[in-house]
């Protein structure tokens, strides 16, 4: 057989076993889901709502696709639960007369510190209701104590050989100047704010002054926003707390005893005992443990409930100008927010944004939409690990913003990048390109050249242009001047805590709060049990990914998915950046999604 026909009967057979793959994927996840609709799960009287971190995936939606690699690979079949859904889950359970109490396992938890922040003050509403907060955990960790510390009873194993990750919150970030140098890659980047570090990664081995300046204040901040609520929960001096964790002293399990952070050492047995006596059971049979996730199929919740409407549309994700999986698409949410502004049933919204940014033509059709969407009814913003860049764009003028206190959000400022890979494709690939063009300008795109100085400054112009026109959005959105805005603007990031201060947000407050808040400026019911929230978009569907995977957008999910949990998943958001799709070449957006841990 001949080399090209071998060669090209390996990639037909190649393609062939990727789609029978696929199928069989999908084939076995609508089997799982199927088969877990046909068994209804059951709430027996007297039984424990189980919120158990390591078994689920808080995403800002819910949805049908289980969560992780893992699960596409034939791992483990995690549920996707929307963090609207887990509140509005746990909050109903708390007044559900077959639930006693709720059993927190913090353990594992993959959703960001804010996710924590606010399933933490919806485990503080349930104990409002008179019902008992019970955590348990192995592995102590900054998110672990954090979530459990919200507890009225918090316990850790006594078994030894755990390890403790307590220890502060950090942060990476990655610098590509040097490999790309070894590649022949050349990134010119045009942007405005010296705290405006986006494409930083691609032009420097190590962070400007200014970007560590900024990063270094943002980890300070969210430490001093866990550390304060862990303290104030387990009532331990602030200073006292910092002194145990910078000072390595919260080591084995009788070291969070001997400080007050936990409240008695239990091995599963006797953990298992303990909630048996909560339950009022007297044999670990009879005890009913109900998921979270199962108790949201049992009951019937928010979507189903008639009353007065509120509209939850969630912006989750970069924003671009084309329609990609696991994005936000500029012309798919301005037709989005369209139709909830002509939909006479919805009497408020809240703007749900958990975005980096990214295309700011994108940002600037949804910012339009917005605007005519505030204009008709009352519109409350609420920021979740994300609002920065042109998620800051595109919300900057509702009514009232809320925010968490650990939101990474501002990053007023533009940018724009064009690598030039002539080095690459002469030096290290030894292939000749000759451009043909109408004028000298002609090719300033191809990323075949460097570019000139006349063509530096043409796009330098565009990106003050942008950035002057973000400011004026900002200024006019939050009824601040220019001036002011330009001070705190120059592409800097800051916290939600920080952003509070600055006058960039109204409140610190969950997705709950904001909710309260738009019921009462629509004046509905103060009783959120009478809403009808209706979630925008639709959740994803098992289809949906698999079209992701292997369709003409299959790129940046695929790339995330084969990078997941390996050393090199921080590299996804680098991919990320560097395959923005815009039009324009202009982008709002983050340096890279920051993972603080």
């Amino acid at each position: 057989m001949k080399p090209f026909v071998r060669n090209l009967l390996a990639v037909i057979l190649g393609i062939a076993i990727m789609w029978i793959v696929g199928f069989l994927i999908v084939t076995g996840l609508v089997t799982s889901a199927v088969a877990s609709m046909d068994a209804k799960p059951q709430v027996p009287s007297g039984s424990v709502l189980v919120l158990d971190m390591s078994a689920i995936h808080i995403a800002e939606q819910s949805s049908d696709v289980p969560a992780g690699a893992d699960a596409l690979l034939g791992g483990s079949m995690g549920q996707t639960v929307g963090l609207w859904d887990a509140i509005d889950g746990i909050i109903t359970a708390a007044y559900d007369p077959g639930i006693c109490c709720l059993y927190v396992k913090p353990d594992g938890a993959d959703c960001g510190i804010s996710g924590l922040e606010e399933l933490r003050s919806a485990l503080t509403l349930f104990r409002q209701s008179g019902k008992p907060v019970v955590a348990y955990i192995q592995n102590p960790s900054n998110g672990s104590m954090y979530l459990g510390s919200a507890a009225d009873k918090f316990f850790m194993t006594s078994d030894h050989g755990s390890t403790s990750t307590f220890v502060g919150v950090a942060g990476q970030m990655l610098y590509l100047k040097d490999l790309l140098d070894r590649l022949g890659v050349h990134v010119q980047l045009i942007r405005h704010g010296k705290y405006k570090s986006a494409g930083e990664m691609f032009i420097r081995s190590s962070s400007s002054p200014e970007n560590r300046e900024q990063n270094l204040a943002m980890v300070r901040s969210i430490w001093a926003t866990v550390s304060r609520e862990i303290a104030a929960a387990r009532v331990i001096d602030p200073a006292e707390l910092d002194r145990l964790v910078d000072g390595l002293l919260l080591n084995v399990p009788e070291d969070f005893l001997a400080t007050g952070l936990v409240d008695g050492l239990k091995d599963k047995n006797a953990m298992t005992d303990y909630l048996c006596r909560m339950a009022d059971v007297s044999d670990a049979k009879d005890l009913s443990l109900v998921a979270l996730g199962d108790y949201l199929q049992a009951r019937t919740l928010s979507d189903g409930r008639s009353g007065w409407k509120i509209a939850l549309i969630f912006a989750d994700g970069e924003i671009v100008d084309t329609p990609e999986s696991g994005s936000v698409s500029g012309d798919a949410w301005a037709d989005l927010i369209d139709s909830v502004r002509r939909d006479d049933s919805v009497k408020a919204v809240v703007f749900r944004v958990n975005s980096p940014g990214g295309s700011v033509l994108a940002s600037s059709k949804i910012k339009d939409a917005m605007e005519m969407l505030c204009e008709a009814k009352p519109v409350i913003a609420s920021y979740g690990d994300y609002a920065a860049s042109g998620g800051y764009w595109i919300s900057c003028g509702c009514k009232e913003i809320y925010s968490d206190a650990t939101t990474l959000t501002g990053s007023i400022g533009v940018f724009s990048m064009i690598p030039d890979l002539s080095a690459t494709t002469q030096d290290l690939l030894h292939v000749g390109v000759e451009t043909i063009g109408s004028g000298p300008h002609s090719d300033m795109y191809s990323m075949m050249r460097p570019l000139d100085t006349a063509e530096l400054q043409y796009l330098q112009d565009s990106v003050e242009d942008i950035y002057e026109r973000f400011v004026a959005l900002v200024a006019d959105g939050r009824n601040l001047s220019e001036d002011f805005v330009d001070s705190v603007a120059q592409g800097r990031v800051w916290t939600g805590a920080e952003a509070k201060e600055i006058g960039l947000v109204d409140k610190i407050g969950t997705l709950q709060d904001a909710l309260y808040r738009a019921a009462f400026l629509s004046g509905g019911p103060e009783d959120f049990l009478s809403w009808q929230v209706v979630q925008y978009p639709a959740k994803e569907t098992m289809m949906d990914v698999l079209n992701s995977l292997l369709g003409d957008s299959a790129a940046k999910p695929t790339v995330r998915m084969l990078l997941s949990g390996t050393p090199f998943e921080g590299l996804s958001s680098a991919f990320d950046a560097l395959t923005v799709k815009d039009p324009s070449r202009v982008y709002a957006r983050l340096p890279y999604a920051i993972d603080i841990h």
